[in-house]
């Protein structure tokens, strides 16, 4: 039975935690629920579309409860949550890669072949500007091989050589995907803003 500190009470995350440890399914729905928002935004940056990412954080959630007893809750006694969320953003990355690689490996994939493509500009672009609300929804617009590795080395901190590894490409292709997402980010970016000059022209 699920333990709570008071009667009538929210279970706290260790509870919570502790519950799903012992499988009971009314802790595994709460903890679904109160998580589930958070790991589909993990999966929806690699996810194609929203059906995919579902199927993705439904996957890892399931990692979650095989694996929970490898969560160690009073490592962080004072931050169980921020412990417990960086945990779950992990299975949802790597759960949300492997659909990625299972949906995505017949994608064709451009080996870099212009070494100056390497050469990353330290300059600031007008991708700096933006808050990270509008960075996503410009990246979930990428093609799925540049938004996966735009991901994987802005967003989640990978190097190339763990990118590579992950889906299965070459680390010079990863650099070349790379180059190429910020590419497309700064003409979405360019056309934004004369959609909007023209906008304001027009009003």
């Amino acid at each position: 039975m699920l333990r709570i500190s008071k009667p009538d009470s929210v279970p706290t995350l260790p509870e919570l935690l502790a519950a799903c440890q012992r499988q009971e399914r009314l802790a595994q729905r709460r903890l679904y629920g109160q998580f589930h928002g958070f790991a589909m935004s993990v999966c929806l940056r690699y996810a194609r579309d929203r059906d995919q990412a579902l199927e993705a954080a439904n996957d890892g959630f399931l990692k979650v409860f095989r694996d929970l007893h490898r969560f160690d809750a009073g490592r962080h006694p004072e931050d169980v949550a921020g412990s417990f969320r960086g945990w779950l953003k992990r299975i949802m990355i790597h759960t949300a890669i492997d659909h990625y690689r299972a949906n995505e490996r017949h994608q064709h994939q451009q080996e870099l072949d212009d070494v100056t493509l390497n050469q990353a500009d330290g300059s600031a672009t007008p991708l700096d500007s933006l808050s990270y609300a509008e960075l996503l929804e410009l990246v979930q617009r990428l093609p799925p091989a540049y938004r996966a590795v735009f991901n994987l080395n802005v967003i989640d901190g990978f190097g190339h050589e763990e990118i590579a590894e992950k889906l299965n490409i070459s680390v010079g292709t990863s650099k070349s995907n790379l180059f190429k997402a910020r590419a497309h980010l700064r003409t979405m970016l360019a056309q934004c803003s004369t959609q909007e000059k023209a906008r304001y022209v027009v009003g």
